[in-house]
Order: structure tokens, then sequence, then C-alpha cells
């Protein structure tokens, strides 16, 4: 192959939209606050169908009083459901909580594992959460993570004409450079909740107007997928399965 090819059209406008972002927001990071890959794997399923800033208002009293797999495995599961009570589907995410630190315990030694299929046999992690805990804790790029606001951008954005969450990322992980999958989806996640919200998104301010194919329609409500249960493939083939209950 000629090594001055040009990219594709939609490619080109990836890799465009990519060193915008990284211009846009220079230290955007994950914002769930931990300090182990135990901490994040367990506020990324509190994170569900919840902001950010209301989990990291329940976790640190969650791990101050069980601050690892092994105290979470043998902690009470009344209490650990009054801790994340605010996040909602509190029951829900107390019970996968508590299995997942127990098969942490029982099956990895105690330590988080590293690799997405082990991650995915976890009681209520499903591959969004098991991106996030490689790309964060472990810094290993498997995939795009796709939450609602990378899907509804990506959407918008003309990177893909899907809406399931699967599809979308491996349209993605086609246009990006792997070392940037993570960063793509944190920078996202930040223009999506700033500027290009799912109501009322602000083209007018936006970096990416005179890029955006959805721009001209600011007068008028956009096309947005609706949101469902977020997966994430880490190849580009279908996975065999997903986790429904996790994320």
């Amino acid at each position: 192959m000629c090594a001055s090819r040009k990219l594709p059209a939609k490619q080109q406008r990836a890799i465009e939209i990519l060193l915008r972002l990284k211009r846009l927001y220079p230290d955007a990071t994950c914002s769930l606050d931990y300090e182990t890959p135990m901490q994040l794997l367990v506020a990324t399923i509190l994170s569900a169908q919840c902001t950010d800033v209301r989990v990291n208002m329940v976790t640190p009293e969650l791990f101050r009083r069980f601050p690892d797999a092994a105290a979470m495995a043998g902690a009470d599961l009344d209490e650990i459901e009054t801790l994340v009570k605010s996040t909602g589907f509190y029951r829900n995410k107390a019970k996968n909580i508590q299995a997942a630190c127990r098969m942490i315990m029982t099956e990895f030694g105690g330590d988080v594992p590293q690799v997405m299929e082990d991650l995915l046999k976890l009681p209520g992690v499903a591959r969004k959460t098991a991106n996030v805990v490689l790309a964060n804790a472990f810094g290993i790029n498997m995939g795009v993570t796709v939450d609602t606001h990378v899907k509804r951008l990506s959407f918008r954005l003309g990177l893909t004409k899907h809406t399931d969450p699967v599809r979308v990322e491996r349209d993605l992980m086609k246009l990006l450079p792997q070392p940037d999958w993570e960063n793509w989806s944190i920078r996202l996640i930040y223009h999506g909740r700033a500027v290009c919200m799912a109501r009322n998104p602000q083209c007018d301010r936006c970096a990416f107007a005179d890029i955006c194919p959805s721009a001209t329609l600011s007068q008028k409500p956009l096309a947005t997928p609706e949101p469902d249960d977020l997966a994430i493939t880490p190849e580009h083939p279908q996975p065999a399965s997903v986790e429904k209950s996790g994320v």
C-alpha cells in the first residue's frame, strides 16, 4: 500500500475529532474516584444509571468500611445495600458487587483479573465495565468504552449508523488508533456533558460544528439513539455473550 494514500473521509474526520478533543480536554481523566482496581470495578458497577458525582459521594464510606475484595466479600449484604442505596437499583448492585468480590477471592487469588474474558465472568460485569477497568486500572486498551454519551455523539458525528453499543464500538475501533481508544471515550463523555447534550445540544459553540453532519440540525431535535444496556467487544467480531445485568 502506498504510504501517501489518504485515509477514508470518515476516518479522517474521526482523527480530526480526536485531535480537537485532546486540545479541548487535555487533562480529562476517569471521573470516578478510586485507589485500587477493585475500587474502580465497584465504582463502575455503581455508576450504571447513576452519575459519577453521586457515586463519588457514596464510595468514600463504602471503601472505608470495605477497602478490598476480601472485606467486601465478607460484608453484611444489608450494610452494603444501605451504603449504596442512593445510587439506584441498590439491591442488585450490592448483590453483584459482593458476588464479584467473592469470585475474585475464590477464583483469582484476591486480585481483579486483567483479562477481558475473566472480567466478564464476574457478576454484574459486562464489556463497558471491563473496558473501563482494563484501561484505567491496568493501561490495557481492549476496546472503546461506549456509554450513552459516546453512543450519542458518535452517531451525531457521523462515525456510526448504528444504535447498538457493540456495533458502535466496532465502528470506532476501525476508525481510531488503539492507544487512543480509552482517552477518546473519556474526552467524548466530557464533551457530551458540557456541549452536546441529549436535549438541546449547543451546536453554536461546538468545536466540531464545521465537520459534524448533525450541526445544521441545531434548531431541531436531533435523532439520538435511546439509552440501553452498555456492551463492548474487544475485537471486531461480535462477542459470544454480553451480561445484560452488568455494565
